[in-house]
Protein backbone atom coordinates (compact mmCIF):
# COMPACT_ATOMS: atom_id res chain seq x y z
CA UNK A 1 0.00 0.00 0.00
CA UNK A 2 1.28 3.43 -0.90
CA UNK A 3 0.65 6.54 1.10
CA UNK A 4 1.15 10.01 -0.21
CA UNK A 5 3.68 12.09 1.56
CA UNK A 6 3.04 15.78 2.13
CA UNK A 7 5.23 17.97 0.04
CA UNK A 8 7.89 19.73 2.09
CA UNK A 9 7.35 23.12 0.50
CA UNK A 10 5.02 25.51 2.31
CA UNK A 11 2.77 27.49 -0.06
CA UNK A 12 3.17 31.25 -0.17
CA UNK A 13 0.60 33.73 1.06
CA UNK A 14 -0.85 36.07 -1.54
CA UNK A 15 -3.45 37.91 0.55
CA UNK A 16 -4.70 38.47 4.09
CA UNK A 17 -8.12 39.38 5.46
CA UNK A 18 -9.03 40.02 9.06
CA UNK A 19 -12.55 39.04 9.92
CA UNK A 20 -14.38 39.85 13.13
CA UNK A 21 -12.93 36.82 14.92
CA UNK A 22 -10.35 35.30 12.57
CA UNK A 23 -7.44 35.92 10.24
CA UNK A 24 -7.85 34.42 6.76
CA UNK A 25 -4.82 33.91 4.53
CA UNK A 26 -5.12 33.23 0.81
CA UNK A 27 -2.40 30.90 -0.42
CA UNK A 28 -0.82 30.71 -3.84
CA UNK A 29 -2.00 27.11 -4.28
CA UNK A 30 -5.66 28.22 -4.16
CA UNK A 31 -6.41 27.39 -0.53
CA UNK A 32 -7.52 29.80 2.15
CA UNK A 33 -6.52 29.04 5.71
CA UNK A 34 -8.23 30.59 8.72
CA UNK A 35 -7.11 30.86 12.32
CA UNK A 36 -8.96 32.41 15.27
CA UNK A 37 -7.81 35.86 16.41
CA UNK A 38 -7.65 34.52 19.97
CA UNK A 39 -4.49 32.69 18.84
CA UNK A 40 -2.84 36.05 18.15
CA UNK A 41 -3.52 38.46 21.04
CA UNK A 42 -1.84 41.45 19.39
CA UNK A 43 -4.17 41.15 16.41
CA UNK A 44 -7.09 40.61 18.76
CA UNK A 45 -6.36 43.87 20.64
CA UNK A 46 -5.52 45.88 17.52
CA UNK A 47 -7.64 48.56 15.91
CA UNK A 48 -9.13 48.00 12.47
CA UNK A 49 -6.55 50.32 10.94
CA UNK A 50 -3.67 48.49 12.59
CA UNK A 51 -5.02 45.15 11.39
CA UNK A 52 -5.29 46.43 7.82
CA UNK A 53 -1.67 47.61 7.77
CA UNK A 54 0.11 44.36 6.91
CA UNK A 55 2.68 43.24 4.36
CA UNK A 56 3.94 39.91 3.13
CA UNK A 57 7.50 39.03 4.09
CA UNK A 58 9.94 36.38 2.93
CA UNK A 59 8.31 36.01 -0.46
CA UNK A 60 4.96 35.20 1.15
CA UNK A 61 6.28 32.84 3.85
CA UNK A 62 5.07 35.25 6.51
CA UNK A 63 2.94 38.28 7.31
CA UNK A 64 4.13 41.36 9.20
CA UNK A 65 2.05 44.01 10.97
CA UNK A 66 4.45 46.95 11.57
CA UNK A 67 2.09 48.85 13.88
CA UNK A 68 1.80 45.81 16.13
CA UNK A 69 5.31 44.38 15.82
CA UNK A 70 3.62 41.07 14.96
CA UNK A 71 4.80 38.41 12.53
CA UNK A 72 2.97 35.23 11.56
CA UNK A 73 4.51 32.44 9.52
CA UNK A 74 2.39 30.52 7.07
CA UNK A 75 4.03 27.32 8.27
CA UNK A 76 2.88 27.98 11.86
CA UNK A 77 -0.67 28.77 10.80
CA UNK A 78 -0.82 25.59 8.70
CA UNK A 79 0.54 23.58 11.64
CA UNK A 80 -2.12 25.06 13.95
CA UNK A 81 0.38 26.76 16.25
CA UNK A 82 -0.94 29.83 18.11
CA UNK A 83 1.27 32.72 19.20
CA UNK A 84 4.07 31.75 21.55
CA UNK A 85 4.20 35.20 23.16
CA UNK A 86 4.35 35.02 26.95
CA UNK A 87 1.67 36.60 29.11
CA UNK A 88 4.29 38.92 30.63
CA UNK A 89 5.33 40.17 27.18
CA UNK A 90 1.71 40.69 26.16
CA UNK A 91 0.93 42.61 29.37
CA UNK A 92 3.94 44.89 28.78
CA UNK A 93 2.89 45.47 25.15
CA UNK A 94 -0.68 46.31 26.21
CA UNK A 95 0.61 48.65 28.92
CA UNK A 96 2.90 50.42 26.44
CA UNK A 97 -0.06 50.87 24.06
CA UNK A 98 -2.11 52.55 26.80
CA UNK A 99 0.78 54.88 27.60
CA UNK A 100 1.15 55.85 23.94
CA UNK A 101 -2.60 56.37 23.57
CA UNK A 102 -2.64 58.68 26.58
CA UNK A 103 0.27 60.69 25.18
CA UNK A 104 -1.53 61.07 21.86
CA UNK A 105 -4.58 62.47 23.64
CA UNK A 106 -2.58 65.17 25.44
CA UNK A 107 -2.65 68.61 23.83
CA UNK A 108 0.51 69.51 22.00
CA UNK A 109 2.95 71.72 23.88
CA UNK A 110 3.25 75.19 22.55
CA UNK A 111 6.89 76.14 22.61
CA UNK A 112 7.13 78.29 19.54
CA UNK A 113 8.77 81.71 19.76
CA UNK A 114 5.46 83.37 18.91
CA UNK A 115 3.68 81.57 21.73
CA UNK A 116 6.38 82.48 24.26
CA UNK A 117 6.21 86.11 23.12
CA UNK A 118 2.41 86.10 23.59
CA UNK A 119 2.78 84.74 27.12
CA UNK A 120 5.36 87.39 28.03
CA UNK A 121 3.16 90.14 26.60
CA UNK A 122 0.27 89.02 28.79
CA UNK A 123 2.37 89.50 31.83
Amino acid sequence: MRTSRAEGRVPSAIGVRIRRDAVAVDLGDGRTITAPLTWYPRLLHASTGERRNWRLIGGGTGIHWPDLDEDLSIESILAGRPSAESQASLRKWLSDRKTLANKRLQPARRNSRAHRAQRRARG
